[in-house]
């Protein structure tokens, strides 16, 4: 009796688990395979957009730059000696690549008190809350793919002392950030009525 508990426990774990981490979708450069794909993702990138006013192309576009949709993503590994692996350089993790620091914030604002950063529901909800704050405390519009992924990797204090000014590496990602997100709206706006459709519609 014992190991049948056992078993459902295993069972069960390994199911939330793989029920939290989806796997990537195979066509992360059009958002309507994206949701075509994974079949919640439009609704918990919605409830975001509805919580937080950051629209859906926005926040997809920061998640694509940041981990490329990839659950589990963390920053390679330092070297020493140039041979042997050495620590992480930050603590970013997950979809939203969330510093501990950050995410705590987050937790401790927002009461998810169970949310993961592996969990895209709960990392695309991290998104729409950064910006909403980036909005808040450095006057960036909730639509500025640009500056709000600027200010989402340096800080608000970073941005708004102009700390990315001299780093073209990372002003050329903020446009690759804004570049995607004015494509993935002109994606959605085609598809987005059969996200937005129930099944008692049909």
């Amino acid at each position: 009796m014992r190991q049948a508990c056992q078993i459902v426990v295993l069972l069960f774990s390994v199911v939330l688990f793989y029920g939290c981490s989806a796997a990537k979708p195979s066509n992360i450069k059009n958002i309507c395979a994206i949701f075509d794909e994974q079949e919640d993702w439009y609704d918990y990138a919605n409830d975001a957009y509805q919580n937080w006013g950051s629209p859906i192309p926005v926040m997809m576009s920061m998640m694509y730059q940041e981990s490329s949709f990839n659950a589990d993503a963390k920053p390679p590994r330092t070297t020493f000696l140039w041979i042997f692996p050495g620590p992480r350089p930050t603590s970013a993790f997950g979809y939203a690549q969330a510093l501990d620091m950050t995410w705590d914030g987050y937790l401790d604002q927002t009461g998810r008190w169970f949310a993961d950063r592996n969990d895209f529901e709960d990392a695309i909800d991290f998104i729409g809350w950064y910006n909403r704050q980036s909005h808040q405390r450095s006057n960036i519009a909730l639509n500025d793919s640009y500056h709000l992924y600027l200010a989402y990797h340096e800080g608000h204090g970073g941005f708004n002392r102009r700390s990315f000014k001299g780093k073209s590496w990372l002003k050329n990602a903020a446009r690759k950030v804004s570049a995607r997100s004015k494509k993935y709206q002109r994606q959605l706006k085609g598809c987005e009525h059969r996200f937005k459709s129930g099944w008692w519609f049909f």
